[in-house]
């Protein structure tokens, strides 16, 4: 499993990542996760059910995506593939360089390669248009795809120019037991509390929750917010809730880890996804599981 996203950083891919590593380490297979270091977790680390973990010393460049090197990650990975005796290089993400580094790498080794997309993208902005010329050429001697929804599949068959035969639909999915509603419910009888997870980007809807927080507390006394995460848009959230005085209406929690994510969900009743784009907002799921109503 490679992918520049993996635990400690929180998130979708990152959970898909472990439990699937997991559920195969069940079934006898040997797995590992190779990506890059974060902070002082660089090295060897070994997880839950002798779950190994490379984080490889590599540059990151923009949110904990590694720097495209092409050849510079081609001797780590090569000693990792031999060393660990991989028959199977499965990677996770559009904009993660070390996927794309280590499938195309991999081809060359002559071993298996599958590659898993979580997100939507466009074709007009010039972003999108560069990641698809890259995902277009690495995906080109892949052995198998994987998309976590058919609206997923679509957008990767068309960014690609893939054969649809060759894409798989596999959907998130979660253990529900870890996301159980609470056993006393909060009371509306007071206050309403509506409740977001995600991590602040532009791309994640977080400059409409800063738009839209003021005009509902405005209209409805009854409301408050409870917003969970971070990221470069957190100061405009913390601005906004200094400049309306919001203070006692808008909490921030800040960055939360995954475990962590029911126990806030159950402080509310509503949970609130701004998100522009989602292939699979396994969050909603979660949020579904733990009784909130989903808007």
């Amino acid at each position: 499993m490679i992918s520049d996203f993996f635990y400690p950083q929180p998130g979708g891919v990152e959970l898909h990542i472990y439990h699937l590593a997991q559920k195969l380490i069940a079934r006898g297979h040997s797995v590992i996760v190779i990506t890059h270091a974060y902070g002082d977790r660089t090295g060897i680390r070994t997880l839950t059910n002798g779950l190994k973990v490379y984080y490889v010393p590599f540059m990151v460049l923009y949110r904990n995506a590694t720097f495209p090197s092409v050849f510079s990650a081609f001797p780590i990975l090569r000693q990792i593939f031999i060393r660990e005796s991989i028959e199977i290089v499965h990677g996770h993400g559009t904009f993660s360089s070390l996927c794309h580094e280590a499938i195309f790498h991999a081809n060359t080794m002559g071993l298996k390669t599958v590659f898993t997309d979580h997100s939507l993208f466009g074709f007009a902005d010039v972003t999108s248009i560069l990641g698809n010329k890259l995902l277009n050429f690495t995906l080109t001697d892949i052995g198998h795809v994987i998309c976590v929804s058919h609206t997923c599949k679509e957008n990767t068959v068309l960014r690609a120019s893939l054969d649809p035969q060759m894409v798989s639909v596999i959907p998130n999915a979660l253990i529900s037991d870890d996301f159980k509603p609470a056993e006393v419910r909060p009371s509306i009888a007071q206050k309403i509390t509506v409740v977001a997870i995600s991590r602040l980007f532009q791309n994640k809807g977080a400059d409409l929750l800063v738009a839209i927080i003021p005009r509902i507390c405005l209209a409805r006394p009854d409301i408050n917010f409870l917003i969970a995460g971070d990221g470069p848009k957190l100061i405009d959230l913390e601005q906004m809730r200094e400049r309306y005085q919001l203070q006692d209406r808008v909490e921030l929690v800040g960055s939360i880890r995954h475990e962590q994510v029911r126990d806030v969900m159950v402080q509310g009743h509503i949970y609130l996804h701004p998100s522009l784009t989602e292939a699979f907002g396994t969050v909603l799921v979660e949020a579904a599981s733990c009784g909130l109503l989903i808007h």
